[in-house]
């Protein structure tokens, strides 16, 4: 379709091409008509500019939603095995293994790389001491890259928990299954409840001494 305007009582008229380009047509009785054409470069390059910002927002996305719920199928096996068999020697062998923490902090790096710009740390240290503030957290926070590195972030740090408190209930013979299961997502309850736990089980114990 071709846009065009004219002007009455004037030398010439203006037509505007829907291809990006402009037309534009001079009459005098010296040089008789002369047509110029100019091609409409800045449109087309801002199309494209904007294309590229949405392709690269979408793959993004993308990816912080496949690395999120790779993260999250990553630690549930160790988990089950800590809750459902927390005395075998396939339980013990895979706990005591580093390679859980490994992938985590390779995932967790990735992120940080591609969630990473100019302003994180302007953001973080928002203060004039250098210390964190809510705001700033908050606005970092507005990332989906981001979020979905702070979940990776959550979930090596709260599964190294649950191993430390796994651990701690085999040598000293208490139950862990409880605080193991709320250390998944309620990682600093679950690390009470075991100092509960283990308070309790010593308090039994030396009830038992000396009733022998």
């Amino acid at each position: 379709m071709i846009e065009k305007q004219q002007r009455h009582g004037e030398k010439g008229s203006r037509h505007v091409l829907a291809l990006g380009s402009t037309r534009s047509n001079d009459w005098s009785f010296a040089g008789g008509l002369r047509i110029t054409i100019r091609p409409n470069v800045r449109t087309f390059h801002l199309h494209r500019k904007n294309y590229g910002v949405h392709a690269s927002w979408l793959a993004n996305s993308q990816i912080a939603s496949s690395v999120f719920t790779l993260g999250t199928a990553a630690v549930l096996p160790f988990y089950t095995l800590m809750v459902v068999a927390p005395k075998a020697e396939l339980t013990k062998k895979s706990m005591e293994s580093s390679i859980p923490y490994v992938v985590l902090g390779l995932l967790y790096g990735y992120l940080l790389y591609l969630s990473w710009t100019p302003d994180t740390l302007r953001q973080m240290f928002a203060s004039q001491y250098w210390l964190p503030e809510l705001p700033g957290i908050a606005k970092l926070f507005s990332s989906e890259m981001t979020l979905a590195s702070a979940w990776i972030h959550l979930l090596a740090v709260d599964l190294f928990a649950a191993r430390q408190v796994f651990q701690d209930g085999l040598e000293n013979e208490i139950e862990t299954r409880h605080s193991v299961s709320l250390c998944l997502f309620f990682c600093p309850i679950g690390i009470v409840t075991h100092v509960i736990t283990k308070a309790l089980s010593k308090s039994s114990r030396n009830a038992e001494q000396r009733l022998h």
